[in-house]
């Protein structure tokens, strides 16, 4: 499980493995106690750690974490996140979209907005045809629709503006 994890304006890539994890492609050797619900003795590296969970925000994925002291916001973004990202697209509530990508190359089989056509979050906007399935692209939030920037059966490349919004 791909993560990504910032803190301090540094970020680590995190895979989450079955038997092992891994921090920017290098295994993680750890040992980790629980102490309280919210606290851990932790050892690496032949050093000891307190760690504390202070804030855990599990919808925004921010935590507010102290270790040995010390405090970090870490905020993580999961593979969703990430290819939400990609696309031009944001989970985040609250930010203004302003276009929706192609999330693969295939086929424009289906266009269901037009232009000035006000959408919602979740709002079918478009089908995407590739490798075979049809892919409903909804609307990552609330907007008016600006501009459609592909035609019906247009062939689409990964990342390619399908649609603005205003």
């Amino acid at each position: 499980m791909l993560q990504v994890i910032t803190a301090n304006e540094k970020k680590w890539q995190v895979d989450i493995k079955k038997d092992e994890i891994l921090v920017d492609d290098i295994a993680f050797d750890w040992d980790l106690h629980p102490l309280q619900p919210n606290k851990f003795h932790i050892i690496r590296n032949n050093k000891s750690y307190v760690a504390e969970v202070i804030k855990a925000d599990f919808k925004q994925k921010s935590f507010l974490i102290k270790i040995n002291g010390n405090q970090y916001e870490l905020n993580i973004k999961d593979r969703f996140d990430l290819l939400l990202e990609k696309m031009g697209m944001s989970v985040d509530e609250g930010i203004k979209i302003n276009e929706v990508k192609a999330p693969m190359p295939g086929l424009i089989i289906s266009i269901k907005v037009e232009p000035g056509q006000t959408v919602k979050k979740g709002d079918p906007i478009l089908i995407l045809e590739a490798m075979k399935m049809e892919n409903i692209i909804k609307s990552p939030g609330d907007g008016i629709v600006k501009a459609i920037k592909v035609k019906l059966r247009d062939n689409v490349e990964k990342n390619q503006v399908l649609i603005q919004f205003g």
